[in-house]
């Protein structure tokens, strides 16, 4: 069996298991990716095999303890699809999602390509292909029974993790004048009985900077021949430890001058 076919093997399978939301332990051997290149390729073919067009990105792993959490070498990119985006205040469905967490994010919509070159971008690039700023959370999940030891290269088969995502509304445009770097970011969780707790963060979770993980993601489509399009959007990764949820809970995230945004996990 030639690799091309392999993977779209692979990448058929996990599809199949999203869609009746089971689980498996690994994929076949006949067709589990061994690097990170062939991870990528599975990841290439979901959009095929699913029917569905790529909205957006994800970065997945932008801090060192989430890297360790799932045993990968460095942050891995992920294709957020059409039927994935959800509107802002969703009731997010909770059927089949074992990570049960949402994660409160940056995002940034493209106004132009950037597409793949020899060269690598800067921030100062990247950020001149800006449209927007936009509030995010993300509720990831994963086919693997035990995500944490599914390895590097299924975890991108797996679309790094990608299931539920709400893109909220732009910011204000002076976004531009805010150091990314610390702002500021608080979410609260009401429970389904009543009780709420709260949890802080700040940009320097992503990577540093949500414009640093932004330039990572270019550069990293770059690097597989990808161009990112105008009108897609990246959310560049969670920007505090990862909001745990059960079904009837609620989520909100409060960005500051940048907006706020919500969620429901379907009880």
């Amino acid at each position: 069996m030639n690799t091309t076919t392999a993977m779209t093997d692979a990448a058929s399978t996990l599809w199949q298991h999203w869609q009746a939301g089971t689980v498996l332990d690994n994929l076949p051997t006949t067709c589990r990716p061994q690097t990170r290149l062939e991870g990528y390729a599975a990841q290439a073919q979901l959009p095929a095999v699913s029917g569905r067009t790529v909205a957006g990105w994800k970065i997945a792993a932008t801090s060192s303890v989430g890297q360790a959490h799932i045993n990968v070498s460095g942050p891995i990119a992920g294709r957020l699809l059409s039927g994935q985006i959800l509107a802002p205040g969703a009731v997010v469905p909770s059927h089949g999602n074992r990570m049960r967490v949402a994660e409160p994010e940056m995002a940034f919509t493209l106004a132009r390509d950037l597409p793949p070159r020899d060269q690598p971008y800067t921030t100062a690039e990247v950020l001149g292909a800006v449209a927007s700023l936009h509030t995010a959370l993300e509720m990831p999940d994963s086919r693997f029974a035990t995500f944490t030891q599914a390895g590097e290269a299924q975890l991108l088969a797996d679309n790094a993790c990608a299931h539920h995502f709400i893109l909220g509304p732009a910011a204000p445009a002076t976004w531009r004048d805010v150091d990314l770097s610390k702002h500021p970011v608080s979410a609260v969780v009401t429970q389904a009985n009543g009780n709420t707790w709260r949890r802080e963060g700040s940009g320097a979770a992503v990577l540093g900077d949500p414009r640093v993980a932004l330039t990572w993601l270019v550069n990293e489509l770059s690097g597989l021949g990808i161009t990112l399009e105008a009108g897609q959007f990246v959310t560049t990764g969670t920007c505090m430890t990862p909001l745990e949820i059960e079904p009837g809970d609620s989520a909100s995230a409060d960005f500051g001058v940048l907006g706020q945004i919500s969620m429901r996990f379907a009880a």
